[in-house]
């Protein structure tokens, strides 16, 4: 996931460290040197990460875009000017608008907060930001919670007792409580120094910026891969008491499935699939890189003579059509596939799926998906015409049920046609009177649509009035009974009001008589 660094260039951060020798350091080259290292490590480990750099005092402004080049990154860092005193709010919203030109809302991100703990002066510090949070209108809201999933580190370049002095440390802590918990605060252990500072920036990057690394097993076939960017634990909401839920570092293969039965399936995130190559010593030769080029470029030709199965996998399931089904853990699967980025250029990615024995309802429980051989018949035909998916489910789903919906006047008119088409060829046609009047009258009900019945009924008693001398006297009784059950409907006051109450026809001594000769 994208990573923005803000990074505090105030006054506060230019106060002078008392560090054994002769140069003199100030808290903003504490804060260069450890974001140093941590660009020195993503460009190792991380290479794929795409890293911003935003610079604040009272305003803010955007060094370097978001970017892979981790040598205009750290250039930066040795080009920043001192400023005057620090607005974080105005940092924050900066932080707002380039997370969002660039990649919206949907795209989780990692902000990494680089300050002394000064919280700022007068209005627009920190302080006056939090103590006017809850007068604020919608127009003029804190940047807090950032409108798109993210996470906040504040790392401090100050240890834990020179902030609990003041309230910096409520009002940072409060910070992460605003951005729904999700982050942390890091602070010096000891005195301020460069060894203490890449032990904080240490902890930074075992918390957020390890590479996930893995094995693929498909039976006696295995391959080291690296999958990019680090699976987040998932928290099933359900459960009474949440534990997070992470996926296995043994990701094994438990079949394959045409891209058409499993189509575009709901997932919880997409992530590249790298393989590790291994040389004779046992020394990773890839996906890192090596500050040689010809190094580089040695280690590269090495790993390309080396048979590795993730290369298999890529490019059989690119051939065939296919993608595997990994097991993430227990009852958690995800899927391989191969998404191409180009005409020439694709990758192999893992989606995971939600964790459960069935993620994708169409292909039932994933552990009673079997071979085909084990199958009777060919499920798909002898000429690959038919598919076995998607399993219908045992109970009708209330979205397939045929329902009565009135989008335009049009259907609505047909309908009430076909009621008094009905009622003009009673007594003939009373149970399919008596059924459209029933679909409609509960259409309506469930639309609330109380005016509809009334009318209904009203038409109904001018049909009665309309009957020819020649027409039977049965139709005359059961027009009348079905007007007044509309009319009681109407008033939803009544148990004939309720929705599931059907209007019978009308028991006279024509309609026993015509039964008993029929």
């Amino acid at each position: 996931m994208p990573t923005v660094v803000v990074m505090d260039v105030s006054l506060s951060m230019t106060r002078p460290v008392s560090v054994e020798g002769s140069e003199e350091y100030q808290r903003k080259h504490l804060a260069v040197h450890g974001l140093t290292m941590l660009f020195e490590h993503m460009a190792t480990n991380y290479k794929l990460e795409f890293t911003a750099l935003v610079v604040f005092s009272s305003l803010w402004e955007l060094m370097v875009p978001f970017t892979r080049d981790y040598n205009t990154l750290q250039e930066a860092l040795s080009n920043m000017d001192d400023y005057d005193k620090t607005c974080l709010e105005s940092a924050l919203l900066g932080v707002c608008n380039i997370v969002q030109q660039e990649w919206g809302a949907a795209i989780p991100c990692q902000v990494v907060l680089v300050t002394d703990g000064c919280l700022g002066i007068g209005r627009g510090s920190l302080r006056h930001s939090l103590a006017t949070h809850s007068q604020r209108s919608e127009s003029n809201r804190f940047p807090l919670p950032f409108p798109f999933p993210s996470k906040l580190y504040v790392m401090c370049m100050a240890n834990l007792e020179e902030l609990q002095s003041t309230d910096s440390l409520d009002c940072l802590e409060r910070l992460i409580d605003l951005n729904n918990g999700e982050g942390q605060i890091f602070t010096i252990d000891g005195p301020l120094c460069l060894k203490n500072v890449q032990s904080m920036f240490g902890k930074l990057i075992d918390l957020a910026y390890t590479p996930f690394h893995a094995v693929l097993k498909c039976g006696h076939l295995t391959s080291d891969v690296q999958v990019f960017p680090r699976p987040e634990p998932f928290i099933i909401d359900e459960e009474i008491d949440p534990i997070p839920k992470a996926i296995n570092t043994d990701l094994e293969i438990v079949g394959f499935v045409d891209i058409a039965d499993i189509s575009s399936p709901p997932v919880l995130s997409r992530h590249l699939v790298l393989p590790i190559a291994l040389n004779r010593e046992g020394d990773e030769v890839g996906p890192g890189i090596t500050d040689d080029t010809e190094d580089e470029n040695s280690a590269n030709q090495i790993a390309g003579k080396i048979p590795n199965f993730c290369v298999l996998l890529h490019g059989s399931l690119k051939v065939e059509g296919m993608v595997a089904l990994v097991q993430l853990g227990p009852e958690w699967y995800g899927m391989l596939y191969s998404q191409a980025d180009s005409k020439k250029k694709s990758n192999l990615m893992m989606s995971l799926f939600e964790p459960g024995p069935e993620p994708l309802p169409w292909l039932g429980k994933m552990a009673q998906l079997g071979p085909i051989s084990d199958a009777k018949e060919n499920p798909y035909g002898e000429d690959d015409n038919k598919s076995p998916f998607p399993l219908q489910p045992k109970n009708k789903r209330s979205y397939a049920q045929n329902v009565t919906v009135w989008i335009k006047p049009s259907g609505l008119q047909t309908d009430v046609q076909k009621i008094l088409r009905n009622a003009r060829k009673l007594p003939e046609k009373t149970q399919t009177f008596y059924k459209e009047l029933n679909r409609l009258r509960k259409a309506a009900l469930a639309f609330g649509f109380l005016e509809l019945l009334k009318g209904v009924a009203d038409m109904l008693e001018r049909e009665c009035t309309l009957l020819p001398d020649t027409a039977h006297p049965d139709a005359a009784f059961q027009l009348t009974h079905a007007a007044q059950q509309l009319k009681v409907a109407s008033t939803g006051a009544s148990e004939y009001a309720a929705y599931d109450h059907n209007i019978a026809p009308l028991q006279t001594d024509f309609s026993s008589s015509s039964t008993e000769r029929m």
